[in-house]
């Protein structure tokens, strides 16, 4: 029972691993990425479709994305949904085949902004883990109180959590500074 719940904290941290590279691989660093529209949906055929299921999204430069759409008559409603999308800071052009999107390189003061907006992000996902950890050893006193387990076996589980807790937290920080230097870069 002990060993499920160990192992069950090491699949959810490592899905709070990968929420965090989602998050990140949608903060624009002035690099076009296809991964900054996967938020937006699209009103087509009567419902809310991802955009990448309604065309193709490629980068031809570094600061440019191009959208082309499998049904041309959906390039109005793609931009409106890319100008409705929070957080998404673009300004589409349509030329009535395509869409392009084009990045200007942040400034100083955004690249400071964008980097302090990662490591909230890293933060919100250590605080993830630690409440994964808390969990674990919640499970693992109260399976102790009922003797179900026994000390060493609760010390033993406990010490495993903590192992699994601090080598996520290096992947979150790697994940962090990787994320960061990105945006540095000029």
């Amino acid at each position: 029972m002990s060993a499920n719940a160990i192992k069950s904290a090491k699949e959810t941290m490592e899905k709070a691993i990968q929420h965090l590279q989602k998050e990140l691989r949608q903060i624009s660093a002035g690099r076009a990425s296809p991964a900054l529209l996967d938020p937006v949906m699209v009103a087509a055929y009567g419902a809310q479709t991802p955009l990448k299921d309604l065309c193709t999204i490629s980068v031809p430069e570094a600061r440019q994305l191009l959208i082309k759409p499998y049904d041309a008559s959906l390039l109005k409603e793609i931009e409106k949904s890319i100008l409705a999308t929070p957080k998404l800071d673009m300004t589409p052009q349509n030329d009535g085949k395509v869409i392009r999107i084009n990045f200007q390189a942040p400034t100083g003061e955004r690249r400071e902004k964008l980097a302090q907006d990662v490591k909230a992000k890293g933060e919100e996902a250590k605080v993830a883990l630690r409440n994964i950890r808390r969990d674990v050893n919640k499970t693992l006193d109260d399976l102790k109180k009922k003797s179900s387990i026994s000390e060493d076996e609760q010390k033993k589980r406990k010490e495993e959590a903590q192992t699994q807790l601090d080598e996520a937290v290096k992947r979150v920080d790697a994940e962090i500074a990787k994320k960061i230097a990105e945006i540095k870069e000029v």
